[in-house]
């Protein structure tokens, strides 16, 4: 067990305005005396600096040395008031970088409020100083401070095959800091459902054997991270890039975690690759990923300066990183972490489909009472004698599937059994007459149809049903829509509630806003897809419960804007309560730095789907997702103003007294494979600007069109 004197820790170095050596310096060893070597070797992750706050801000860097491997290095950091360090505000200051965190180092520079601070690392061999590139970075301002704020909000960047070209055009900005929300690593090597690896832009796993194993790409194999060694793998590849490197030099950075950072669509320590054919529980795992994460990241805790990880508690409570920032009268920026309390996903990945979940004494009791023929269907108790021969096909197209077999049992839905005697194509066995029988809410209603599944479970699910089946559920018991936990949410909600600042900023890692699809005038398409569907219940639409009892709290208080991201989309609305539309509140999402857009993500998907890919025309619909979700006639989504899921970018937010301007900067999908290093310019010439705000006092979006302001009305789904 490591000591208590080596667990990772920012070192506190407190600077002044300026710095004087004295007597007992040594003038040879100064910061302008000695000379000082490039060292880009010994610093191959750069520098980068994050959580700015009033009198503080965290700086980070990793020291390599190739014939000390294994030992903890010394280095130094040096702080100045310009980049050519001609004004330094602190001596050298002597750290420590431990071998037992990947030789990572973090200090906790102590200054004045709103300042531009310079600093670089010095790593000494042979008598030979060696520095690292030089950062810049920049404290809050002070609590009292009337001054603008302005900052960039990324998420997604996925490193393999793609380039962070989007990353180039936003060194290009001016900016206090940056938000990173989420899949800054993904934890897979080359999954082919969206990576596609190539000689520039591949991970490659030192211990491929402490991997997980996913599978082949022709002879190639690919693998999820999982040991220690596996994420700092990541990590380093990811930082070696140098245009993430120049936004970490540029800019100090406040980042919160998605799923990539541990597993896709993961909750709590728990994976879902296998779709519930097994247990992926993996504690060890989970904290393999926290502690890289805290490793290379730049952060900081006002509650607990002296917090550092140890790799011996217990999760999840070995790092907790949802935290607040202040940034003068006007921007109070509250973080959170959807990962790590959430519980699974409402609808088994491995549920037997024909399952009736509520039956119909249950339906008619609850308070919506019994609902429409489309949402409660007929069923029948499979373990009756006279159902035999029908339970007989369902436990062979189980065992078939290599699923089990006893979960065939108790009520089941006859669309489902009728669905899959029509597949085996037994003459011999009818389809079930459902005249008569009584109704109940199955899985195969929410729309899953298959025995270990993605679709059905967390994306593409039967609104209506689902919005039964969770509302349900959660008046049954909360905890299994407690997506925050509880600590979290009372904090939240305390933090938000009690804030002063003029703007309360949500930095949240997805959508809020509903995503929705009404198919049901759609032709060409199947009778059980002639439904309204969300798109993904994985994040805030499979919570919808506990997100309606949260907008209800902080919709009324004004003046709320949250920023999302994972979807891989730009979208701006104004999501609400649905017990009550005026408490709501401003959403703007930016889309991926580099992930694969939504909209080729859902033609994937169609294409490798059983179910899907038989449908013709799903296809199209895929291609037109923007035009679904802001459908004017069907009117599925009147929360939702603005849709573009086909390109890359990041959005920038200017915040005064007065409003929130939000500026989206989009460029096609396809730039993202083409390297534009040392052709920033090029690129930013291809690149579309989208501008929105809202204003204090209320919680109205406007959107800028042809040089003026106009007003997103939910009613008529119009710009006015």
């Amino acid at each position: 067990m490591l000591s208590r004197r080596s667990f990772l820790r920012a070192t506190v170095v407190t600077v002044g305005a300026a710095f004087v050596p004295g007597c007992g310096d040594d003038p040879s060893n100064t910061p302008g005396n000695r000379e000082l070597v490039e060292g880009k070797g010994y610093f191959p992750q750069s520098v980068a600096s994050g959580d700015p706050r009033p009198e503080s801000v965290v700086v980070w860097t990793r020291v390599v040395d190739g014939e000390k491997a294994g030992w903890d290095l010394d280095v130094e950091l040096e702080v100045a008031l310009d980049a050519a360090f001609t004004k330094p505000v602190s001596g050298p200051i002597k750290l420590r970088a431990l071998a037992a965190y990947d030789n990572c180092v973090k200090a906790r520079i102590v200054g004045d409020p709103g300042t531009t601070y310079y600093y670089r690392f010095v790593y000494e061999r042979g008598g030979i100083y060696y520095v690292s590139r030089v950062g810049r970075t920049k404290t809050a301002p002070a609590e009292d401070a009337d001054v603008p704020v302005r900052f960039a909000f990324v998420s997604c960047q996925d490193f393999v095959g793609r380039y962070y070209n989007t990353l180039l055009a936003l060194g290009d900005e001016d900016l206090d800091f940056v938000v990173h929300l989420g899949d800054y690593i993904y934890e897979t090597t080359g999954d082919p459902s969206f990576q596609t690896p190539d000689e520039a832009r591949k991970v490659v796993f030192r211990d491929p054997a402490s991997a997980i194993e996913l599978g082949a790409n022709g002879e190639e194999k690919f693998y999820a991270a999982k040991s220690l060694d596996n994420y700092r793998d990541l990590y380093r590849t990811y930082r070696g890039d140098p245009a993430l490197q120049a936004i970490h030099e540029k800019f100090p950075m406040i980042p919160t975690w998605d799923d990539h950072e541990f597993s896709n669509d993961c909750w709590g320590a728990n994976a879902t690759y296998l779709s519930g054919r097994a247990s992926e529980l993996d504690v060890a795992r989970r904290k393999a990923a926290n502690q890289a994460w805290f490793e290379y990241q730049p952060v900081d805790y006002a509650d607990d300066p002296d917090f550092k990880y140890d790799p011996a508690a217990d999760f999840p409570n070995d790092i907790r990183i949802y935290r607040d920032f202040t940034y003068g009268k006007h921007v109070h920026l509250v973080v959170t972490d959807l990962r790590s309390h959430r519980p699974d996903h409402l609808i088994p990945e491995d549920a037997f489909p024909g399952a009736v979940i509520f039956d119909q004494a249950t339906l008619t009791a609850s308070p919506g009472g019994l609902p429409g023929p489309t949402i409660a269907t007929p069923y029948v108790n499979i373990d009756d004698a006279s159902y035999a021969p029908y339970k007989s096909v369902l436990s062979q197209a189980a065992m078939a599937a290599d699923y089990d077999a006893t979960k065939v049992t108790g009520n089941v839905s006859v669309d489902y059994i009728n669905a899959v005697v029509a597949q085996i194509n037994e003459p011999a066995i009818p389809p079930i007459d459902p005249a008569g029988l009584p109704r109940g809410l199955s899985y195969f209603d929410l729309n899953k149809v298959s025995f270990y599944a993605q679709i059905g479970t967390r994306y593409f699910v039967h609104k209506d049903a689902f919005d039964v089946f969770s509302t349900l559920r959660y008046a049954a018991d909360p905890k299994t829509q407690d997506v925050m936990g509880e600590a979290q949410e009372t904090w939240f909600l305390e933090t938000l509630t009690g804030s002063t600042k003029t703007w309360k900023v949500w930095a949240n890692e997805f959508n809020i806003v509903p995503v929705q699809v009404d198919l049901r005038q759609v032709v060409g398409i199947p009778a059980n897809v002639q439904r309204r569907f969300y798109m993904g219940v994985e994040g805030w639409d499979g919570f919808r419960d506990k997100r309606n009892e949260l907008l209800g709290k902080i919709g009324g208080l004004g003046n709320v804007v949250a920023l999302t991201g994972d979807l891989h989309t730009f979208m701006a609305g104004t999501p609400w309560a649905e017990q009550d539309s005026s408490k709501k509140i401003v959403e703007f999402m930016t889309g991926g730095v580099s992930s694969t857009p939504f909209r080729d993500e859902l033609s994937s998907q169609v294409k490798s789907d059983p179910v899907l890919s038989q449908i013709p025309a799903a296809p199209l619909l895929a291609l037109q997702i923007d035009d679904l979700v802001l459908d004017t006639e069907t009117k599925v989504n009147p929360h939702l103003a603005h849709a573009e899921s086909n390109t890359h970018g990041y959005a920038v937010a200017e915040v005064s007294a007065a409003e929130i301007v939000v500026t989206m900067h989009s460029v096609s999908g396809k730039e993202v494979t083409t390297n534009y290093a040392g052709k920033t310019a090029e690129l930013v010439a291809k690149m579309h600007k989208t501008r929105f705000k809202t204003v204090a006092g209320g919680s109205d979006l406007f959107k800028e069109i042809d040089g003026a302001w106009k007003r997103w009305d939910s009613e008529t789904l119009m710009w006015v």
